[in-house]
């Protein structure tokens, strides 16, 4: 598995160039974005978030949370928080075989229409689940995230550690940042980009990262999600 030991910290420094890293300044007003907005998101949705945990309940068994671990900041362990959307006790090698399939550069099938990353018609979805997913409520958990300093609000997806076992080495410089809520791809077209030009996007927001970078990402974020575009 991969963490982020000193050969993990060693793979990301090959492939950033010292000199594209942030200065200090900008890494300090990034995070306190994180923690204000997080914290004010966390307090303003609080009614909203019960009353989506009520609906999983009701819906089907099992915990109203999916926790799975994920790999950010410098190959970084750790664990990420969403809503269920998904029968409980499901398997998952299906969508493990589809992804590495997408890294290895298989076309994905002509059926699938969906998202990236997520398999389209997934009879494992939940009802309540493919509204989550469509709306892309089923991420809000991730602010809790944003807080603890695992992720940010902005950032590249945090893939799952068997995604990176088979990264080559250039994709590597995403995890140069922390991996984030919303992103680059996800308002250029969100699940609608190949993994090649979501891994591009990724690669120019770990160069160009600023707070106002971040801000205008968030702010595209808002009308791209209400707008569903390349949801499922």
């Amino acid at each position: 598995m991969i963490t982020a030991t000193t050969s993990g910290r060693e793979q990301v420094a090959a492939a950033v160039p010292a000199s594209t890293l942030a200065p200090l300044s900008v890494e300090l007003a990034c995070r306190a974005l994180d923690v204000l907005l997080a914290s004010l998101a966390l307090v303003v949705l609080s009614p909203f978030l019960v009353l989506i945990a009520a609906a999983i309940r009701i819906d089907s068994r099992g915990p109203v949370l999916f926790r799975q671990q994920r790999l950010g900041r410098s190959l970084a362990p750790f664990t990420v928080n969403k809503f269920r959307t998904m029968h409980q006790g499901v398997s998952h090698d299906i969508h493990r075989e589809f992804v590495l399939g997408l890294i290895a550069g298989e076309e994905p099938p002509a059926a699938h229409g969906g998202p990236l990353f997520k398999l389209n018609g997934d009879a494992r979805v939940t009802r309540v689940g493919r509204f989550l997913r469509r709306a892309s409520l089923d991420e809000l958990p991730q602010l809790w995230n944003v807080l603890r300093g695992d992720m940010s609000l902005v950032g590249p997806r945090p893939p799952i550690p068997y995604e990176v076992e088979h990264y080559p080495p250039h994709w590597f410089a995403r995890f140069a940042v922390k991996p984030g809520v919303t992103g680059l791809w996800q308002v250029s077209g969100r699940s609608q980009v190949t993994l090649e030009e979501m891994i591009k996007l990724d690669l120019e927001y770990a160069a160009r990262r600023s707070f106002w970078l971040n801000l205008w990402i968030l702010a595209r974020t808002v009308p791209a999600v209400l707008s569903t575009r390349g949801a499922s």
